[in-house]
């Protein structure tokens, strides 16, 4: 098999030894993949077609990666695979100023791209999720996460305006515009929309190498402002406002457990101390000049004024700056991308989450009940939201890190992810990143219609099974 794959990608980009591999089993969760037979290093689209070939001829399964920064064990390998490591795929294609599109290879990270595009001096951002800066910009699109932008894209399978994929065996298709030859990858219609086919499949329909990602003007003036609120009613009633003023780039709120354990507070007692706030929000706001951003300030100031009037509490906006001088830790709220140590780097290695898209007009309720769950099991409710597609929907995530060394308690865990998963789904809530046991949970409540469907798509574009089985097959 070694000398199969040297002769694919060269010998120095071939890995067997057991201490190497072993470093590739394990994720942001917590969990414990099964040991890989070998891990290869491709460096173009050439190279992944001929692993592909190779794999469908054995049977081997193959296990994509890049940085394996996601929380739902998406890309731990599974007995007898070959892990396909994209991380030296890391070029900038291209950059198209005119039609603000950037298009990378798998291996660009949220940093990369940021650097590159001040280099070049744009006046152009991309959406930064709240993974670490060497999260890949790729893997966050097609997995439909969301961003600091996701206020105006919603989840980022909606900024792809083309993607290149190696199908299951092993031919080659463009997406979107970019089907066309000639034609620059500027958007998605208005050909039959196949983008969606590799969206949210995690990597079961086929080898993104190359995606084009809509960017966005960064505005000449920006202000970030955090507002402490002491009920989710109000918190969460102006977060649907804000996000219907279309005054904000982004608006989220972070329980305060949250924020006690991004300021170095492992473990916060479930219940608040009697005056402490409740939730804060940050508030992203940008305009073309001084007076513009100043506008948008005080219709921020109107909207809280008027929760107030309706028997809402909320403490003046502070600036950002204002907030560093209390305390430096919150800096890494300060500008994106960021790493949140308190959650890359948990006390016990452990993180867990239940991360859901849903109705904004439902927030309120689905955070209480979720928070009192995650309450009665000993974690503190550390909950984080946002706003997305204009206000239509919206993120509620709740997160909790432990001792993955526990047996225990990772078991408390993992039946306290289990009750989350039932109430959100209730609520009318969906789980994103959706990992293989939620996903076998949920499957009884999915259109048998569907899945058949979506199970034919898999078969049609991976006739040899190959593409990292055990994901999104109910």
């Amino acid at each position: 098999m070694r000398k199969r794959l040297e002769a694919i990608v060269g010998p120095d980009r071939v890995v067997t030894d057991p201490a190497e591999l072993e470093a590739l089993r394990d994720d942001f969760t917590g969990e414990v993949g099964a040991p890989p037979l070998a891990a290869v290093r491709p460096c173009s689209t050439e190279e992944v077609q001929a692993l592909v070939r190779w794999a469908g001829e054995g049977g081997v399964p193959l296990v994509p990666r890049v940085a394996n920064t996601n929380v739902g064990g998406l890309a731990l390998p599974v007995p007898g695979c070959v892990v396909v490591d994209l991380s030296r795929m890391d070029r900038i294609l291209e950059v198209d100023a005119e039609a603000r599109v950037a298009v990378v290879e798998p291996g660009v990270t949220q940093q990369g791209l940021k650097d590159e595009l001040a280099r070049r001096g744009l006046p152009l951002t991309l959406g930064f999720s709240l993974g670490p800066p060497w999260a890949s910009v790729l893997a966050n699109c097609i997995l439909d996460g969301l961003t600091n932008r996701s206020l105006a894209l919603g989840s980022m399978g909606q900024a792809l305006t083309g993607l290149e994929v190696v199908l299951g065996d092993g031919r080659v298709v463009r997406t979107g515009s970019w089907a066309v030859r000639g034609v620059a990858p500027w958007g998605r219609p208005p050909l039959p929309d196949l983008t969606g086919l590799f969206v949210s499949f995690q990597g079961t329909t086929g080898i993104v190498t190359r995606a084009a990602v809509a960017l966005l003007p960064r505005p000449p003036v920006e202000k970030r402002l955090f507002v402490l609120g002491y009920a989710s009613s109000g918190v969460f009633g102006a977060m649907r406002s804000l996000a219907a003023s279309g005054c904000c780039e982004d608006v989220g709120g972070l329980s305060w457990p949250t924020a006690r354990m991004m300021l170095g507070v492992p473990h916060p007692h479930p219940e608040p101390d009697p005056g402490e706030p409740r939730w804060f929000l940050y508030v992203d706001l940008a305009g073309g000049d001084a007076d513009e951003l100043a506008y948008k300030e005080s219709r921020l100031r109107r909207i809280l004024d008027e929760a107030r009037a309706h028997g809402e509490r909320f403490e003046d906006p502070l600036p950002v700056r204002d907030l560093l001088a209390l305390d430096p830790a919150l800096g890494a709220f300060a500008e994106f991308p960021t790493e949140l140590e308190f959650l890359t780097r948990p006390p016990g290695g452990g993180l867990a989450w239940m991360g859901t898209y849903g109705p904004l007009a439902r927030f309120e309720a689905v955070a209480e009940a979720c928070g009192a769950a995650m309450a009665s099991h000993g974690w503190a409710p550390a909950v984080v939201s946002r706003a997305m597609a204009g206000g239509r929907f919206g993120v509620l995530r709740f997160l909790v890190t432990f001792d993955r060394h526990d047996p225990a308690e990772t078991a408390r865990v993992q039946t306290l992810m289990e009750e989350l998963l039932e109430r959100v789904t209730e609520a009318g809530f969906l789980m994103y990143k959706t990992p293989p046991w939620a996903l076998r949970r949920l499957a009884p409540r999915i259109d048998p219609v569907f899945l058949d469907l979506a199970r034919q798509v898999q078969t049609l574009l991976d006739p040899h099974g190959i593409l990292n089985p055990g994901r999104w097959r109910p």
